[in-house]
């Protein structure tokens, strides 16, 4: 079970940077779709509240790397 959560750990820690990237993506992708306040106002709020969330999963998946959540 140590040897899945580890590797579990490499997976978030995979995911943090990836879910950034995409929603950056799709955020400069949609604001360029259409270009107005309230487009702009709503992804900034999405990506300002979503990066500390996957900051938390690369931070959350170092730990489980790291071998923190075994049993002992």
């Amino acid at each position: 079970m140590e040897t899945l959560k580890r590797f579990a750990g490499l997976v978030w820690m995979a995911l943090g940077p990836l879910s950034i990237a995409f929603l950056i993506r799709t955020a400069a992708a949609e604001i360029a779709k259409k270009p107005v306040v309230d487009t702009m106002i709503q992804w900034g709020v999405f990506v300002v509240i979503f990066v500390p969330i996957a900051i938390g999963l690369v931070i959350f998946g170092w730990y489980a790397w790291k071998g923190e959540y075994d049993e002992r």
